[in-house]
């Protein structure tokens, strides 16, 4: 597995020195007193935890883990005000929105298509969401280190100051009557996809300023959603040439 750190102290002390953690796995059961102080500090931090059983970190690293291995972030995350200021004043802002999408290879092509396709950016919740790892950074084909991702506590959050920043805010759902190409992708959007099985949640989906769908003509009834993305990015690119 990528990036590993494995021990108590030595994941107490990545943790304290600010690197990117992208999630912490605990032995199930244990209650040691260092045990239950990386637990708390997990939590000073925001730090996501899973409590695994014990085989599951034997699988994870062949070293003496005490109980606890963190994966550190294969990439640099960006805050939202800085993924925002980095976009040129000539270009129309251009981001995807992940609400839900767990599957890594997903994630990896969505970000190959978005980069391909001139996003400014990708925004993605803290939890609830694909871990940007080596296996999805292998997916984008080297995509997620050339296009800055950020990390929210609140997609609901995020996209109301996304709306707050003049953006419009669009879901792409085989739910709509409306279709993509009766749209106008010509201003700031953000592009929201949903999980691979649920789609865009409720919450989310209120807050979108137009719901959009992509026709299909043949039997199966939806597109994966990294194909689905793809889809929505081009359109955006093909309104913007015309213009």
């Amino acid at each position: 597995m990528d990036n590993i750190i494995f021990g108590i102290r030595p994941v107490a002390e990545a943790i304290e020195a600010g690197k990117e953690i992208e999630r912490i796995y605990i032995r199930k059961g244990g209650d040691s007193q260092l045990l239950n102080d990386l637990r708390d500090l997990c939590l000073r931090h925001r730090l996501r935890v899973q409590e695994v059983p014990v085989e599951k970190l034997n699988r994870l690293t062949r070293g003496n883990h005490q109980g606890a291995v963190a994966q550190i972030a294969a990439i640099g995350y960006v805050g939202l005000d800085d993924l925002l200021e980095r976009v040129p004043d000539d270009e129309t802002p251009l981001l995807v929105v992940f609400d839900g999408v767990t599957d890594v290879r997903n994630f990896g092509a969505i970000a190959r298509s978005a980069e391909c396709a001139g996003a400014h950016g990708l925004v993605t919740p803290l939890k609830n969401s694909a871990p940007v790892n080596g296996e999805a950074i292998r997916a984008s084909a080297g995509a997620l280190s050339n296009i800055p991702v950020c990390r929210v506590g609140s997609i609901r959050t995020t996209l109301l100051t996304l709306k707050g920043e003049g953006f419009q805010v669009v879901a792409a759902t085989e739910k709509s009557r409306k279709l993509l190409y009766d749209a106008d992708l010509r201003r700031p959007t953000a592009i929201v996809m949903g999980a691979e099985d649920k789609g865009i949640s409720r919450e989310v989906l209120k807050l979108c300023d137009e719901q959009l769908a992509i026709p299909l003509v043949g039997k199966t009834e939806s597109l994966n959603v990294s194909a689905a993305a793809a889809v929505m990015l081009f359109e955006v690119v093909r309104q913007r040439i015309a213009e």
